[in-house]
This record gives C-alpha cells, structure tokens and sequence, in this order.
C-alpha cells in the first residue's frame, strides 16, 4: 500500500504595472531543483491548511511574503513515485495562483536557481507535464 502525502505551492506570476491586457507582460516563477523545474511546493504540516502551507513554502523557498491570491484558483494533481526509504508513495499537490509585485527572489538552498518566464517559455521549461497541465489553467485562467 501506497504511503499517502500531501503538498501545496503556488504558481507565481509577475505582471508590470504598467501593463493594460489582463494576461499582458505576465511571467510565472519557476524554480530549478537541480534535475526539473517547477513552482513553489511544500508538505502540509501539522496544523496546517493547504493556504498556510503554500505561503510558509513561498516565504522559505523564494523570500517572497505578499502574494495577492487569485480567487477562485485550485488545482489538484496526484501522482505516485518511489521513495528510497518509503516505498511507493501516493502524493497529492494543491495548487493555488497568486500575483506577487516584485522579482526579488531569494532562492532556499534547496534549489539551483530561479527564473520569471513568459507562458510560452515556461511551458518549456517545466519538467513534468502534471506543471504544464497546471501552468495552463493558469494562463487560461489570466486570460479570461
């Protein structure tokens, strides 16, 4: 039997200003964790909502304290993979999206590096295509 986790990140974006188009100018957060990319994530802990847990890994894995959440944005992936210690382990990741002022990221020392992207460039450079599926909504999200 599959040990059971469960996450919650953001996906960040970034928009100037003095942009006028909804999805004008926007740029997504995406982290580089050495072998893939991806956005902001971390284990729920104790005490914890989904929420609580997406802003506490913000602030822990990019220095980031301010994002403006977008109402109504969730998204649920669940997938399974090994674990050296655990075994088989069934993980679920809550998505919210949030906009954030400022490109002023200071990366945990759990990452390789970071970079703001453009949709079309994000969508390349994510990794798995459970992020892609998520990115997506976003943007389309943005867009309407």
């Amino acid at each position: 039997m599959a040990q059971q986790e469960r996450s919650a990140g953001f996906v960040i974006y970034y928009q100037d200003a003095s942009a006028t188009g909804a999805a004008e100018g926007v740029e997504f957060l995406l982290l580089d964790y050495g072998r893939h990319w991806d956005f902001v994530k971390g284990h729920v802990e104790a005490g914890e909502d989904d929420m609580a847990t997406a802003l506490r890994e913000l602030k822990e894995e990019t220095g980031l304290s301010s994002p403006r959440p977008v109402s109504g944005f969730q998204r649920e992936v669940t997938y399974f993979f090994r674990h050296k210690r655990h075994g088989l382990v069934r993980k679920t990741v809550i998505f919210f999206l949030a906009r954030v002022d400022t490109r002023k990221v200071v990366i945990s020392h759990e990452h390789a590096g970071f970079g703001f992207f453009p949709f079309d460039k994000a969508i390349k450079r994510l990794t798995f295509p459970t992020a892609k599926e998520i990115l997506t909504a976003a943007w389309e999200c943005l867009q309407s």
